[in-house]
Parts: structure tokens; C-alpha cells; sequence
């Protein structure tokens, strides 16, 4: 058998007045949308009727409540039982005559979040020449609705609010945070809002509401300074007809946290929903902060954020296109602003130029990258260099940028936010761009080998440097390179790095995951890390011609442990051991025994 649910209508009123909002303050919006949609629908058959809203704070009532008096369409008896005691029912809509989109509410419970500071509410209203009707809501659930006596008539169409307030709400209700509230959320209705003889309103939007309306930037740029607190970098206009949306994105003047996302100031209808709102930009453009008026997006039933549907998608993406323009609009017509703007916003840009086209265009012609040449353009880097050869990361760079270079060999920084990525998108949009990715592989074979008689004479040197680092897995090999100041590499292959990976997780891995990794060892090219010695430092001459094994052994072992550290490389346990005694057994050959004095 069918059964009819049961509502408690006190946990609804409290459910909704306490839980659905954010925050108290919402009270002052939500009174505000009311009346002017009341206004509205008066004027829709009445274009001259009066355009009010007057807010009396306690201050002024004397009797401790809060009246806001409106000139709208008001409400008959029997649209008073119909709306204001269903809850859920928009008010004002379709029982009247008008589509939805013409009013700022949309749930009609935004009555209820006055409950957040009144225990009572009573609605005076009066529908053209029909009689003044008293409604009264209580915050358990209970209401009235009654003629009003002869005391609280209406002379005239529209419709009075008044809230007693709660015990400990009365902060809410004060004359300064009623202006400041009616301020923040009226500034831009198109009805005269006052509290008390203080006007709240300051006319129309700053930016162009209309298409071929000029940019008026000096007042977006006060605007800005006044309301968000800083002086933006540049003002764009915005424009989505689709959303009804009209607006300026600012662009911030100082470098931000990519995944901290500026809070977007969003009013609907000329009402302010949100000064936090997210997703109204794509994430890569977190270098803009946007204003904005819609009257198609649809808000949440708290009307605090944005309802994510196919239409606020498609704003998004509108929205992202007009930003992406205005970039290559800078690279075209101001460069020299476009490389200012870069110094501060480039992770917005490259993050958006790993997905799109025209942005890689931008970021190849205008970012400049490090290299161990200087600081250049990959375009700028191609032109004098043809083949973009890059360090993948920023160790790979430290490691051999200043060798690479002393061998003629340019190689860009790869290592910094998506640099490698973007390296490696751009032969997708043009074919002719050529790049490689160093390998250690490619220094060593521009270093000089030595003449056969000087390899011989080495043959007894290498044996025991050998000896001193086979328990590291690292081969010694000498060469001659420059610069002539450095010693000894430590160069390690993409293969040797893997190898080591695999032994080290070997080590920590169980019997089933061990025998894995072994298979996974055997298929594995064998490759060992280098050490290089440098023939042409004088140094490493000198350790070349020692004959003491021990003496060779602590030598190489020193020049070993440098050649980490110069290059940036990890220090392992076995690593830091050995310039420890290395240390210590040249320290212990320099200073001779006590004893022996």
C-alpha cells in the first residue's frame, strides 16, 4: 500500500536555515533577491512603478527588529499560502506569469535562511488593490496567515519583511553590517537599495555590458584596487553570450601557487552569489582573477558556488579561448609586455602550451630557457645551434652542462616545470625541429683519447684504481678533456642508472618480487657507471705516475667522491664511507705518526 511521507517541519526549517548556508550573512542576499524579484515582476506589466528597497536595521525601528520594505508586485492571500508555506516552491514564477530566468531566486527556501538570525519572521503584503495580507513563520515550523489588522496595512503594492531577531544574532542585525552586507551583495542591482538614508547601490557594472561598448581600464583598475585589493597586471574584457555573461578577467600582478586558484567574484543577475567561485577557468589560466555578471548559469541551491552542468563547461571553455587570445595578441602586437608578463605567469603558459598549439608557438618564440650558453629561446636556440639537445632533468644538467660546454656542445635545461615536455611536443608542430636528449654517451666521445704509449704507461695505474672502485661498480677510465681545472667525471648512462635501480630494489625485495628483478637484471644491457680522469689536469697526473698501490687506492677514491659531489649526484651509504676513510687515509699519509718523531 502507497504511504504519503511524514516531514518534520521544524528539522526541515532547520536543516535548510542552518545547514544549506555557508554563513549567517546570507540572510541580507537572500531578502534582496526577493524583493527585487518582486520588483521585477511589478514591472514587467508596470515598466514606471517605483524601483525600492529600504532596509531599517534595529537602530531605527526602535522595537529591535529588522524591516526591509520593497515596491514590488507583493502577494494576495491566497498566493501567500500557495508560496511562502511550500517549501521548495520558487516563488513568484510560474504562478505569475514569468519564465524562470527572469528572477534571481531559483529554490524559493531563501526565506528560510533568515532563520539563521530571526526566531520569527512576519511578511506585510499587499497585491495591488487587494487586502494587506500577515504572514507569520516561527523558527519550530509553525506560521500564520491572517488579514493584517488595521495598524499594519499597506497603502500601496509591494510587501514588508521584518525579522525579530535571535538572542544571540544580534551583531547580525546592526546598522554597520547591514550596509556592509547590502554593499556587498546589491552593489550592482538595478534598484535603488538603501539602509536607513544610507544608499547601498552604485549603479551599473564597470565593465562593458554590451559588445561595441568602449573598455573603460583607469576605472577597472581602480575597481580592482578597491575590491580585490590589488593593481592587476592588465584588464581584458570577457564576453559569453550564451551564459548571458559579461565581465573582466584581471590578470595578477605577482607570481601565485598554480594549485591555489584565485577565487573568481561571480554575480547573477547583477546579484553577488560568490567572491570564491572555482571552475569558471580553465586551471591553467590561475594567473586570472575574473568579475563577472551571468544570467544563465545556475547557481547551487545555497546560490553560494556555481552549478557544474554542460552549459558552465561550455563558459569555461568560451572563457579560456578569450584569455588564450589576448596572450597572442601580447606576442603580436606588445612583446616587450608579453616577456613581462612571462617573467611572472610562465607556468600558466606552458601548462596550457603542453595541450595547445598556439601557445607552444608562443612559449618556443618568446620563453627563455636555460642553457649552458645563456639564457635563450628554443627558437633562438635552434637558429644557431639546428639541433635542440637537452638535459631531461635539473641533476642531469648540473651534472654535465659545464663540460658539455667546454666541449662545444649546447644543451638546454630540461629539468624546470614541464620544459622536457614541451621540448619533446615540438616536433608534433613543426617537422623540422630536430631534438635529443644528452647522454653521457655523447660527451665521451668527444673527449681525446691518449696516444697508445701514454695508454701503456697508465696499464699498472688503472689496475689498482680499478681495484679501489670495482666493490662500486664503477669503471675507471682516463681521457683527455677540458676544462683542464676539472679532475674527474662521474658519468652515468640511462642504462647504469636503471641497473643500479634494479639492484637496489633487488636488495629490499622478497623471494617473489627478487626473482622478478632478476629476470628482469639478465634482460638488461650490462652498463656500469664512469669515472673519467682528466689527462690534462695536472693533478691527475701527478696521482698517475704513484707507484704506492695504497696510496693509488685512497687517490682515486678521493677523486671519486669529488666527482659526486661536483656533479650533484646522490651520495649512498657506501658512497659517503668511502670519502669518509678516504679522507681519513690521506689525512693519516700527510701527518706523520707521533710515535715516529
Amino acid at each position: 500500500m502507497d504511504r504519503t511521507f511524514q516531514v518534520d517541519l521544524r528539522g526541515v526549517v532547520d536543516l535548510l536555515s542552518h545547514h544549506l548556508y555557508g554563513s549567517p550573512r546570507v540572510y541580507v542576499r537572500e531578502l534582496l533577491q526577493n524583493a527585487v524579484d518582486a520588483i521585477t515582476a511589478r514591472r514587467a506589466s508596470e515598466p514606471d512603478a517605483p524601483a525600492r528597497v529600504m532596509v531599517e536595521p534595529p537602530e531605527l525601528t526602535g522595537d529591535g527588529t529588522l524591516r526591509v520594505h520593497d515596491t514590488g508586485i507583493g502577494l494576495t492571500e491566497a498566493q501567500v499560502h500557495e508560496l511562502l508555506a511550500t517549501i521548495g516552491r520558487s516563488s513568484k514564477r510560474d504562478e505569475l506569469g514569468f519564465s524562470r530566468h527572469e528572477f534571481l531566486g531559483q529554490f524559493g527556501i531563501g526565506l528560510l535562511s533568515c532563520f539563521l538570525v530571526a526566531d520569527e519572521i512576519r511578511v506585510v503584503t499587499r497585491h495591488r488593490d487587494q487586502p494587506t495580507v500577515l504572514w507569520t513563520g516561527w523558527s519550530d515550523g509553525r506560521y500564520a496567515v491572517a488579514l493584517a489588522p488595521a495598524d499594519q496595512q499597506r497603502a500601496e503594492t509591494g510587501t514588508t519583511v521584518t525579522l525579530v531577531p535571535r538572542r544571540d544574532a544580534d551583531q547580525w542585525l546592526g546598522t554597520p553590517t547591514v550596509v556592509e552586507l547590502a554593499r556587498l551583495y546589491g552593489s550592482l542591482l538595478p534598484v535603488d537599495v538603501r539602509v536607513g538614508d544610507t544608499p547601498t547601490t552604485a549603479g551599473p557594472p564597470p565593465w562593458p555590458t554590451r559588445p561595441d561598448a568602449p573598455l573603460d581600464r583607469p576605472a577597472l583598475v581602480r575597481y580592482a584596487e578597491r575590491t580585490l585589493g590589488f593593481t592587476p597586471f592588465d584588464v581584458l574584457p570577457l564576453a559569453v553570450p550564451e551564459a548571458g555573461l559579461t565581465g573582466v578577467a584581471f590578470i595578477l600582478p605577482t607570481p601565485v601557487n598554480p594549485a591555489a586558484r584565485a577565487g573568481h567574484r561571480v554575480h547573477l543577475k547583477r546579484m553577488l552569489l560568490t567572491e570564491q567561485a572555482d571552475g569558471l577557468l580553465p586551471d591553467w589560466a590561475f594567473f586570472a582573477q575574473c568579475v563577472v555578471d551571468a544570467t544563465e548559469l545556475r547557481p547551487t541551491a545555497s546560490r553560494e558556488s556555481l552549478y557544474e552542468d554542460t552549459l558552465l563547461a561550455a563558459t569555461r571553455e568560451a572563457l579560456g579561448d578569450q584569455v588564450r587570445g589576448w596572450l597572442v595578441r601580447l606576442a603580436q602586437h606588445a612583446p616587450r609586455r608579453l616577456a613581462e608578463f612571462l617573467q611572472v605567469h610562465h607556468l600558466g603558459v606552458k601548462a596550457l602550451a603542453l595541450h595547445d598549439d598556439e601557445m607552444l608557438r608562443l612559449v618556443d618564440q618568446w620563453w627563455p630557457m636555460d642553457t649552458n650558453v645563456g639564457a635563450l629561446t628554443l627558437a633562438e636556440f635552434r637558429q644557431l645551434h639546428g639541433l635542440i639537445r637537452y638535459a631531461a632533468s635539473l641533476d642531469e644538467f648540473r651534472q654535465l652542462a659545464a663540460v658539455a660546454a667546454a666541449q662545444d656542445l649546447a644543451v638546454v635545461n630540461g629539468g624546470y616545470t614541464y620544459d622536457t615536455e614541451l621540448i619533446e611536443r615540438l616536433p608534433t608542430v613543426d617537422r623540422s625541429v630536430l631534438i635529443e636528449r644528452l647522454e653521457p654517451s655523447d660527451l665521451t666521445t668527444r673527449f681525446d683519447t691518449l696516444d697508445p704509449q701514454a695508454e701503456l704507461a697508465l696499464r699498472p695505474f688503472l689496475t689498482g684504481a680499478q681495484r679501489a672502485l670495482e666493490r662500486l661498480g664503477c669503471e675507471v677510465v682516463v681521457r683527455a678533456y677540458d676544462p683542464v681545472s676539472l679532475p674527474a667525471l662521474y658519468l652515468v648512462s640511462r642504462s647504469a642508472a636503471f641497473n643500479d635501480q634494479l639492484a637496489a630494489s633487488r636488495d629490499k625485495a622478497d623471494e617473489l618480487w627478487g626473482g622478478v628483478l632478476d629476470a628482469l637484471a639478465a634482460s638488461a644491457p650490462p652498463d656500469r657507471p664512469q669515472l673519467v680522469l682528466n689527462h690534462r689536469n695536472p693533478l691527475v697526473r701527478r696521482v698517475t705516475t704513484l707507484t704506492d698501490q695504497e696510496l693509488v687506492g685512497l687517490a682515486v677514491e678521493a677523486l671519486y667522491g669529488q666527482a659526486l659531489l661536483l656533479g650533484h649526484h646522490p651520495i649512498r651509504a657506501a658512497d659517503a664511507a668511502l670519502l669518509n676513510s678516504s679522507f681519513l687515509g690521506l689525512l693519516g699519509r700527510a701527518v706523520p705518526d707521533g710515535s715516529e718523531a
